[in-house]
């Protein structure tokens, strides 16, 4: 683990004790090729009525093809597909919640949510939403959901982003980029099928890829270090580091991706990320960049922060052939940049994990706005 901090912050030995939290875990989880399949078969018991429906988000990529016809829909059930080409926006779960609530007597029997971080995260909301009075804006932050969620199931149809193993659901409203983290936030059940992912362009497979690797960068280098996080974290970075630098065989990557992504969605469980996150949250609020590709683009110039870790990166884009879009905020104005800066400080348990409590000392509008100018 040395290796991992050369960044000249603590070594793990004296990392921040910040007390024991009781979070929740995935109960249930099915892994394997072909296992989307037993989703039927899972959902069955949970359907209370006819009259109670299973409402199932998708990703609209997949309307009219093939995974269309796989979905076990009956009855009253409704297929909604939805794009994935933006953030999730507090204001689309609250117009999901009401079209459900309009259109059905009594709550669902469920949410299932079909696709990337972005579908996973709007089901996770819509969940939490239907059984909370108020908007969606109100919960975001920390541990303010009062009343659990309706049982609700994750189908990830990507690899990397943690999302469904995490206890948070990030979302857009119009002055921040926030999760609502919460216990009841966490999926009832997730079905682990790495053949959904054979569909998934190169350079979106790699971005996605990368967010579960910087989370493992962040966690490993944390304030927030224990144990329990250590163990997921480094099993996730050796998993990243066979998929993206030994060549595997596709399949074998998917299937690898696909355990990466979990192992680091539960290192930052009981831990955090740090500043690549913190800064890709302003880089999606302001330009509406995709938070994989937000996490690359700031993560390449915090070599400060995270040396062996962006030379890590560094080998891994060589290695895949890829190449960072520039100029990204080349033309930007200084109300842009303090938009940015505005939403990337407000993320305080993110800048104490990866500096500690006097991390204000260590960070300005200044030096984000200089790190910002790099992309």
């Amino acid at each position: 683990m040395e290796e991992l901090n050369k960044s000249g912050h603590e070594p793990l030995t004296k990392k921040i004790q910040t007390g024991y939290r009781n979070f929740p875990m995935v109960p249930r989880v099915v892994f394997g090729r072909g296992s989307f399949s037993q989703l039927a078969d899972i959902l069955l018991p949970k359907r209370r009525n006819s009259d109670a429906p299973i409402i199932f988000l998708v990703d609209d990529f997949f309307e009219g093809k093939e995974l269309q016809e796989r979905i076990p829909w009956l009855f009253n059930d409704q297929i909604i597909f939805i794009s994935a080409d933006e953030e999730p926006k507090t204001e689309q779960v609250d117009a999901l919640v009401s079209k459900i609530r309009e259109e059905f007597d009594e709550l669902p029997s469920g949410i299932v949510g079909i696709g990337g971080g972005t579908l996973l995260d709007l089901a996770k909301a819509v969940a939490i939403m239907l059984t909370n009075k108020g908007v969606a804006e109100q919960y975001q932050g920390w541990d303010l959901v009062e009343k659990p969620a309706i049982y609700h199931v994750g189908v990830p149809t990507i690899s990397g982003t943690g999302a469904e193993v995490s206890r948070t659901t990030v979302l857009l409203s119009p002055d921040k980029k926030l999760g609502i983290n919460s216990d009841y936030t966490t999926f009832d059940q997730v079905v682990l099928d790495p053949e959904l992912t054979t569909t998934v362009p190169k350079d979106q497979w790699f971005y996605t890829g990368m967010d579960c690797f910087i989370h493992c960068i962040e966690s490993l280098n944390g304030t927030y270090l224990n144990t329990f996080s250590q163990s997921y974290g480094e099993a996730a970075l050796n998993l990243c580091k066979e998929v993206f630098l030994n060549g595997l065989h596709e399949e074998e990557a998917q299937d690898k991706l696909m355990m990466a992504s979990w192992h680091g969605g539960m290192s930052i469980a009981y831990s955090q990320v740090g500043i690549a996150h913190a800064m890709s949250y302003g880089l999606s609020y302001a330009l509406g960049i995709k938070h994989g590709i937000g996490n690359c683009l700031v993560f390449q110039h915090l070599s400060e922060f995270y040396h062996d870790g962006v030379v890590l990166f560094e080998q891994m884009l060589e290695k895949q052939q890829l190449v960072l879009p520039e100029g990204v905020c080349a033309h930007l104005s200084s109300a842009e940049f303090d938009a940015m800066i505005s939403v990337a400080l407000r993320m305080e348990p993110l800048w104490e994990n990866a500096l500690g409590r006097d991390w204000k000392k260590m960070i300005t509008p200044e030096k984000l706005k200089s790190i910002y100018k790099k992309i």
